[in-house]
């Protein structure tokens, strides 16, 4: 059989790291061990019925077996605007400043493609979602990495970004709270990064993934909400983790309308937006009843306090996440973060993520997932006691 060589940009994409994970708790879920698999950022829990059920009305909808307008409804765009004026005081004009999106983990992609050329520079927080390295490679630009440390909150330090690179630099990636360290962003931060890129002509892209899930009475801050965002960035919401439509592949970007424009330009040469039903769907969930993202944010903290509490009861030395559904955890002197993910996947079959994974910064450090009931969590970590490593 032929083989086709692959196009060098496929050639710069960056390895899976996490298959490799994968593919060992499989294995050692086939030869019969119970795996608690803490590895993984997909929700456990079902979508809420009432969205569920809008989703089975729209579907019978015969305007919907059509294509869909190429840029989305404008019913659902509305829908963004009013959940963004509503939850955080924001205006948006819907057909200038929404953009749909098949998941934002597209979207993150498509964002350096239409932004970046050839040898332009992203800043990129190290530790950080893998994805983000993905379409900067596909636009055959650079990375500039922004150390993600405990010491400074997770935070990226922005004054030791040298001159050199804010006057070359392009976009700025940041996602708070924060994947994988579960760290917060406040209003200062913010409004340094601001003033920074209106100085220094970049576009500053927030992922809002988990912008539902604060914890200790504590809502999680939209960059939109700063004077002056819209007029440097974008931001990205996904309703994969505030209304557990992972599956769905819904999500939306907001704010600067010539980012908007880009994102639009570029998703109409790759679909024709996304089933209409879905879109009716989503928007009830944006305008609907919130007591579930509610109910949920309680489901999360409560597994937070569960597990980091056990964590405690053993000698682990951890601190209790601000917001995401992530705990980031050091790991034990004479481990490496992937030779401490091994150990317990080998020794007491639980999943973590090795903190590697997400950059060289998260070395020393592994995730877990809170997607698992809190009996489950705590089992994990009576497994992990065994070990005798605290």
């Amino acid at each position: 059989m032929r083989q086709f060589e692959m196009s060098d940009a496929l050639k710069r994409l960056p390895e899976q790291f996490f298959a490799s994970l994968v593919q060992k708790a499989t294995k050692k879920a086939n030869e019969g061990y119970d795996v608690i698999n803490l590895g993984q950022g997909n929700p456990d829990l079902p979508t809420p019925p009432h969205i569920v059920e809008a989703l089975k009305r729209a579907s019978e909808n015969p305007q919907y077996h059509k294509y869909s307008p190429f840029q989305g409804f404008s019913f659902l765009k509305e829908a963004v605007a009013a959940f963004y004026k509503k939850n955080y005081q924001v205006d948006l004009d819907p057909e200038k400043e929404v953009a749909i999106l098949f998941g934002a983990k597209a979207g993150l992609v498509e964002i350096s493609q239409v932004l970046l050329n050839k040898g332009d520079i992203a800043l990129v927080p190290d530790p950080g979602y893998p994805d983000y390295w993905s379409g900067i490679a596909i636009a055959d630009a650079a990375m500039h990495m922004m150390p993600l440390r405990e010491d400074n909150d997770f935070l990226p330090d922005l004054d030791a970004i040298p001159n050199e690179i804010w006057e070359q630099a392009k976009l700025m990636f940041l996602n708070y709270p924060n994947n994988p360290t579960a760290g917060v962003a406040n209003k200062a931060f913010f409004e340094e990064v601001i003033r920074r890129a209106q100085s220094a002509q970049l576009c500053v892209v927030h992922d809002f993934a988990y912008g539902a899930i604060g914890f200790d009475g504590e809502k999680p801050i939209s960059f939109m909400q700063l004077p002056g965002a819209k007029e440097v960035g974008v931001e990205f919401y996904t309703l994969s983790k505030t209304y557990n439509m992972a599956g769905w592949r819904i999500a939306f970007a907001v704010g600067n309308p010539s980012v908007i424009q880009a994102l639009n330009l570029i998703q109409d040469h790759y679909y024709v937006s996304l089933f209409g039903a879905v879109q009716e769907a989503a928007a009830v969930a944006l305008t609907g009843p919130q007591e579930c993202v509610d109910e949920l944010r309680e489901i999360y903290e409560e597994r937070r306090n569960d597990f980091i509490n056990a964590c405690h009861e053993i000698g682990w030395k951890v601190k209790s996440p601000k917001g995401s559904f992530f705990a980031w955890l050091p790991v034990p002197d004479g481990y490496s973060s992937e030779s401490f993910a091994d150990l317990l996947l080998e020794k007491v079959q639980v999943v973590v993520a090795p903190g590697i994974g997400f950059g060289n910064f998260g070395e020393g450090y592994v995730r877990v997932g809170l997607l698992t009931h809190s009996e489950r969590l705590v089992e994990a970590v009576k497994r992990i006691e065994s070990l005798d490593l605290f």
